[in-house]
């Protein structure tokens, strides 16, 4: 090779670590932003409402007396709280929480017309859907990781201490925990990918999010096939305790974790390649929002 030759390909490593180097700032500059506004902004008010559905649940039936012969068998614990889990938290908690926080990444900004500060900055589309994904599901994890913990707690500890203790110290407890953590992790992957793109694309997000959420919920009615299309299903087949869906439900098996969790996070990179090619078109209109 040439010195000139050489001198050239040098030139262009430079450029593409400088350019890797300044993303990565403005990644970490528009996260730390969109972060604070997540916790603390005005539409975080009904996220802590949300998220505090199944801890206030399970607070009131920790100081009130057992509602019920099941709740009396420690044994049957860990199914409760899989129903519990499943039911509340995943289907509706960790649902429209990572709805409300990763629509509003962009559409919030288009309501309170601020969107267009940040698309003429110089910073590269793709590096601020990155950003504004990122900090969402920073957000996302943080609120519903502590969410299931807490709820899981709540269940086991106050009737039943010196059980709970040996469950989650010399049983299955803890294995069970971190199952239903990564869970909740994979959860707010998958959601928040589809959730950001519904608010890229449509202007009224809220008709796609429940045509979602009834997809979602009819999961257990369909096919296997169709199934398959559904964030819930490989979610659901990862659940430490498996639950009947019932005497309607069309049986199909498991998806194995060795192919779930990378089918889903490859599906949620597709998505965000497609949210990618929708924002280097976006166009801001306020005066139709």
């Amino acid at each position: 090779m040439s010195l000139t030759a050489e001198a050239i390909k040098l030139d262009a490593d430079i450029k593409r670590d400088s350019s890797w180097s300044l993303w990565l700032r403005q990644i970490a500059a528009i996260m730390r932003i969109d972060v604070k506004r997540n916790f603390f902004g005005k539409r975080a008010v009904l996220i802590y409402l949300v998220a505090l559905m199944p801890i206030g649940l399970l607070g009131l039936i920790a100081i009130l007396p057992t509602p019920g012969r099941d709740w009396l068998d420690f044994t049957a614990y860990p199914k409760i709280f899989s129903v519990i889990y499943g039911g509340l938290i995943l289907r509706t908690v960790i649902f429209f929480g990572c709805a409300w926080i990763f629509m509003n990444l962009f559409r919030g900004e288009i309501v309170d017309r601020s969107l267009h500060y940040y698309f003429l900055s110089a910073v590269r589309r793709e590096v601020l859907l990155a950003a504004k994904y990122l900090s969402g599901l920073v957000t996302a994890i943080i609120l519903f990781t502590t969410v299931t913990v807490v709820s899981m707690l709540l269940l086991f500890f106050p009737h039943f201490f010196s059980s709970s203790t040996r469950f989650f110290l010399d049983g299955a407890g803890m294995g069970q925990l971190f199952t239903y953590v990564v869970i909740t992790i994979l959860a707010c992957i998958g959601y928040g990918a589809f959730f950001m793109i519904v608010g890229l694309f449509f202007r009224n997000p809220i008709i796609p999010a429940l045509v979602l959420y009834g997809w979602e919920w009819i999961n257990f009615l369909l096919p296997p096939v169709l199934k398959k299309i559904s964030v819930i299903h490989y979610l659901n087949s990862l659940v430490p305790v498996p639950l009947s869906e019932g005497p309607f439900a069309v049986v199909a098996e498991p998806t194995p974790a060795w192919i779930s969790i990378p089918g889903l996070l490859i599906v949620t990179v597709l998505v965000l390649f497609v949210a990618s090619r929708r924002i280097r078109r976006m166009e801001i209109r306020y005066g139709s929002d």
